[in-house]
């Protein structure tokens, strides 16, 4: 069995991921996102759509599903670092506070571990608001294989 590290141009064209890298990336959050992650999801929960419920809501007013907010990590993972081929082995989120339309978000990946044996990498992720709020915090596990070429 090939070790990470010798299979690693494979697999990780960029290079392997070092224990510290980091990246972010941000969005503007819309209700058109509401919209499409309710329709993908089945999600229509009122919250997200009632403003009256949504302000007799310890929210106070409407909010985004916490797919939503947390995609903004799917990004990050599958297209930033690791990068291409990456998939979610494991994520453990907490949502410490409310997403709403018009909010910018930034995602943030830090490694804090990568296999020598596999092609697998441990990462603290973060999601804040514009406002310096922090709204997601955890970590995840991520597997990377080697993506075919087209032809």
């Amino acid at each position: 069995m090939e070790s990470t590290k010798a299979n690693a141009s494979v697999v990780w064209p960029q290079g392997i991921p070092r224990i510290g890298q980091s990246v972010e990336r941000s969005r503007t959050i819309t209700s058109e996102d509401i919209e499409l992650f309710s329709e993908l999801s089945g999600d229509y929960n009122q919250l997200h759509y009632d403003d009256a419920v949504a302000e007799a809501s310890k929210f106070g007013e409407i909010v985004v599903q916490g797919g939503v907010t947390s995609s903004i990590l799917n990004a990050l993972v599958a297209e930033d670092l690791p990068g291409p081929g990456s998939v979610f082995l494991n994520v453990n989120w907490d949502f410490t506070a409310p997403v709403r339309p018009g909010d910018t978000i930034t995602g943030r990946i830090e490694v804090t571990a990568v296999r020598d044996d596999k092609p697998i990498t441990e990462l603290l992720t973060t999601v804040t608001r514009d406002d310096g709020t922090l709204v997601l915090d955890g970590t995840a596990i991520c597997y990377t294989m080697p993506l075919a070429e087209a032809e």
